[in-house]
């Protein structure tokens, strides 16, 4: 190896070891999926969407993340826009009131959302620990 590479070997050495020291680095992100340049689908409308399913009810899903319900109708109104098919289905209220189903659409694309985001998270996680935490 020539002396001028080594020099730059040993001062990436002790910048790595410097940043180690004075730093605990954390890797953070968000992963959402966009549609003509506007956000279409990401983490909160999968936890709303959870919630939905969970609870049968699009309100009852919406107090338990302290929202609104009519944003939260909006929200998934302005969804369903984007992605041009319904999430929700809705069944009009009668004696128990109405309620609220997720569409076999919204099921299919919970899906491919959480296994993106798993193969997202090992391999960011891996290339961050690859560069971040090289030993």
């Amino acid at each position: 190896m020539c002396l001028q590479c080594e020099e730059k070997k040993s001062s990436y050495d002790n910048i790595k070891v410097k940043l180690q020291e004075v730093m605990i680095l954390k890797l953070r992100y968000k992963l959402w999926i966009e549609k003509d340049g506007e956000k279409a689908f990401g983490d909160g409308p999968l936890d709303i969407l959870h919630r939905v399913e969970k609870t049968g009810s699009l309100r009852q899903a919406a107090e338990e993340i302290n929202m609104s319900y009519s944003q939260a109708w909006n929200l998934i109104k302005d969804l369903e826009k984007r992605l041009g098919f319904n999430l929700l289905k809705r069944k009009v209220g009668g004696e128990r009131g109405g309620g609220s189903e997720i569409t076999e659409e919204a099921r299919e694309l919970m899906t491919k959302f959480k296994l993106f985001r798993e193969g997202a998270d090992q391999n960011l996680n891996s290339l961050y620990k690859k560069i971040f935490q090289e030993e």
